[in-house]
């Protein structure tokens, strides 16, 4: 028993008060209050650290206590969207030149930066991955930057939001820049440690990063993170009013002078960019009328017995695209306010261990019930390219789209100004495997599918146009040979081509 009264735990509690400053509640909240302050006594009261376990300790009394009293959402409370809560790009006024450069001036581009490659079996940040012509998502984002800033004579700041996962990487692989015409700032997202299911307690015994035991929370820590990091001040006494916040990853997103401007003549502190829903697209967020209230819904904030209805493309007709359009100002006054009490996303994980986690976290898009005059603006398809899977990267890669100042633009070639839906499987899912499975991109601008199974290969100058379905079995080689011209076709079996 001594030796239990002798743990250091107990000694910091008694020494002075608790560094999380919050109230205990139960004996599980006093628990984990005692667990946060030993590691904060073994950061020696870093003040940045202290300060994320203030905010994580706040997300976990919260948790706890919507898992005593958790409501699901009432869907009889759900409806389309109002008129007014979704407004049309080609509705939109055209941009007043004389003022472009003023506003330009006012606007700030951050870019989500904390995820990995590792979903494509890429090892750092995503963001390093090349894409196209050898060059990467961060390649292509500084380029878009410093032509807007060459060509318009002003100075639109890019800031990246890393997380601990990539801030290193990153910050290597920004020296190359430092002789462009872009200033490009850096702040961290938080750092949480993720929490056993079984005790709610967090797993981390010390401050030190470890892996798989801490994580980022989600995009939605991007207003206090800001917020903490004093960029959010500095560049609101440099004037600055607007933020555009998009996914590193979405090629799409880029500075759309027609949205800054309705920016400005709406007074809206909050615009999102939404785009018409596909099949593809089923499970993505969109705007909804909520008791008479401008919302964002998630697929898991649904309740299970109406997820069918949320997916069915007629009802929910928009969805998320996270380009996102904010008043630095309002940022401001919500985070000093403290009333940004975004949606928990309760993320339900195993460790190589087999322990059993949460990670708590929170969606960007989800503040947009906080802002004034807050919308969406339904925007074009082409504003939403995401490289999630090297289907993605597919598509970009190919003739389907036009590289210009690191914008990527449909190929006026194309018949349709739609994509085709591509579907690689699982022999294409690293994007080593990937690269070595094409002698070079397909020409697609007249394809509308393609799906592609098993061990199969493509050799140069390929066309695939209509819909095009490829199956190797187990065991089976697919060889499509160099020049081929698949029009309508499924292609099965075992082709193997030799060399000569």
């Amino acid at each position: 028993m001594a030796d239990n009264i002798s743990k250091p735990t107990f000694v910091l509690q008694n020494k002075k008060p608790s560094s999380v400053n919050l109230r205990t509640g139960t004996a599980a909240v006093s628990a984990i209050r005692k667990h946060l302050d030993n590691l904060i006594e073994q950061s020696n009261d870093d003040p940045a650290f202290t300060t994320e376990m203030s905010d994580f300790y706040n997300q976990v009394v919260r948790y706890l206590r919507e898992k005593q009293t958790r409501v699901e959402l009432d869907w009889d409370k759900v409806k389309s969207p109002k008129p007014e809560y979704v407004k049309l790009y080609k509705d939109l006024p055209p941009t007043d030149d004389l003022n472009i450069r003023e506003m330009l001036n006012n606007l700030v581009v951050l870019k989500l930066n904390g995820g990995l490659g590792t979903t494509m079996g890429c090892v750092g940040p995503k963001s390093a991955i090349e894409v196209r012509d050898g060059k990467t998502f961060l390649d292509l984002t500084v380029q878009q930057i410093e032509f807007l800033n060459t060509t318009y004579q002003v100075n639109v700041p890019l800031v990246l939001m890393n997380s601990f996962n990539t801030d290193e990487d990153t910050s290597k692989i920004l020296q190359k820049y430092s002789d462009h015409n872009v200033s490009i700032y850096t702040f961290n997202q938080s750092r949480w440690p993720r929490i056993n299911a079984d005790t709610n307690l967090p797993i981390a015994k010390s401050h030190e990063t470890v892996p798989n035991v801490w994580y980022p929370p989600g995009h939605g820590d991007l207003y206090k993170a800001f917020s903490n990091s004093g960029l959010l001040d500095e560049f609101i006494s440099n004037g600055k009013k607007y933020v555009f916040v998009s996914n590193i990853d979405n090629l799409g997103a880029t500075v759309d002078s027609t949205i800054l401007q309705h920016m400005h003549d709406s007074k809206a502190d909050f615009v999102m960019e939404v785009t018409d829903k596909t099949k593809a697209d089923i499970k993505g967020g969109t705007i909804i009328d909520y008791d008479g209230n401008i919302r964002l819904l998630e697929i898991a904030q649904v309740p299970k017995l109406f997820v069918d209805d949320f997916k069915r493309v007629k009802k929910f007709k928009i969805f998320n695209t996270n380009n996102l359009w904010i008043k630095l100002e309002s940022i401001k006054e919500l985070v000093s306010s403290d009333s940004l009490d975004l949606d928990l996303i309760i993320n339900k994980k195993t460790t190589d261990s087999g322990i059993r986690v949460v990670q708590l976290e929170t969606a960007v898009g989800a503040a947009i019930k906080y802002f004034k005059s807050a919308h969406g603006v339904n925007v074009p398809r082409s504003r939403f390219l995401p490289v999630k899977s090297t289907s993605d990267l597919f598509l970009i890669t190919s003739d389907l789209y036009i590289l210009k100042n690191g914008k990527l633009d449909m190929n006026p070639a194309r018949t349709f100004q739609t994509s085709p839906i591509v579907k690689l499987g699982d022999h294409f899912k690293k994007v080593k495997d990937y690269l070595a499975r094409f002698k070079s991109p397909p020409m697609i601008l007249e394809l509308d599918h393609l799906s592609v199974t098993g061990d199969v290969v493509f050799g140069a100058n390929v066309t695939l146009t209509g819909t095009v379905i490829i199956v190797a079995n187990h065991g089976a080689h697919i060889d499509i040979p160099r020049g081929a011209v698949l029009n309508d076709k499924v292609v099965s079996g075992d082709l193997r081509l030799l060399d000569h």
